[in-house]
């Protein structure tokens, strides 16, 4: 088995392209070998440079491979479906230019979400026909990343219309495996209320691409309670150092070894930058430190 750890831009705050907060590309690029990491995410496109040529001098100077791309969008909002296009195209050019492998498609957070992220029984429902043309949407883009050569995988998000577990094997069972894989975080999905350890031992098979994120419980029942908002509650420290939460790390090693995974597993921590305590090369050390000490 080979198992390869990356890290991504999220870890350092970075959630959209065009925020003022962001850190400079090259510090998160720095700041990744720094710690260890091999390998990192591109982040939201337009975060890094789309010359291919800048880029690629980057990573090459950090000796940095360049793992993957998320397209982060409204795929739940049909007035939305220009900007989840741009997105997703830039994103596969962006990754074909790198030799990237994995293109992952999140929904992003709606306000008719957000307040009832990780209580799946409060949740508003879409209807046949709106959940119909999500799903379309998403197999759209999906077929796009094929025709780019990508593996593609769908990720479950707090706050989005692609957050539970039964949505999440709904759209499985209806978007074919040749086209749609699963990107599974693990800390989305105990966010979410459910046993990522669970889940992994039905699905490995389609599980192409993981994300390694780790849950504070006391934040999470907290934020739960609260109807806290998504960004709010990443304040909060929901997202801990791995293996200081609920996520059972060991175990998730031991079925991805089982089952011969093989391929990049991402580090993910999410958090905001502007706080006085946030320290992103702190915690990633910590985090390549912990992963090492329990076989990855």
């Amino acid at each position: 088995m080979t198992i390869r750890i990356g890290n991504a831009p999220c870890s350092w705050g970075v959630e959209f392209a065009n925020d003022p907060r962001n850190p400079a590309w090259r510090d998160v690029l720095r700041e990744n070998a720094e710690a260890g990491y091999k390998g990192i995410e591109l982040g939201p496109v337009g975060f890094m440079p789309e010359d291919p040529a800048v880029l690629r001098d980057a990573l090459d100077e950090f000796d940095l491979e360049l793992i993957g791309g998320v397209v982060f969008r409204a795929f739940h909002d049909p007035a939305a479906w220009d900007d989840v296009l741009d997105g997703s195209l830039r994103t596969c050019k962006a990754l074909n230019a790198h030799g990237a492998k994995h293109l992952v498609l999140i929904d992003s957070i709606s306000p008719r979400r957000a307040p009832t992220a990780g209580r799946a029984g409060a949740a508003e429902q879409m209807d046949a026909t709106e959940w119909a043309a999500f799903r379309d949407r998403i197999k759209h883009v999906a077929q796009m990343g094929v025709d780019h050569g990508l593996t593609v995988g769908i990720h479950a998000h707090a706050a989005g219309f692609m957050d539970f577990e039964p949505e999440l094997e709904r759209l499985l069972e209806e978007v074919d495996e040749s086209i749609l894989k699963i990107c599974f975080d693990t800390g989305h999905h105990s966010y979410a209320g459910f046993d990522p350890v669970s889940f992994m031992e039905r699905h490995i098979d389609r599980i192409s691409y993981m994300h390694f994120k780790d849950i504070d419980p006391a934040v999470k029942a907290d934020v739960i309670a609260k109807g806290t908002g998504f960004y709010e509650a990443c304040g909060q420290g929901i997202f801990c150092n791995l293996g200081d939460g609920d996520v059972d790390f060991p175990r998730v090693r031991q079925i991805l070894l089982d089952n011969g995974f093989e391929g990049w597993c991402t580090v993910e921590q999410d958090c905001d930058p502007t706080l006085p305590d946030t320290d992103s090369l702190r915690d990633a050390k910590i985090n390549r430190a912990y992963l090492q000490s329990i076989g990855f």
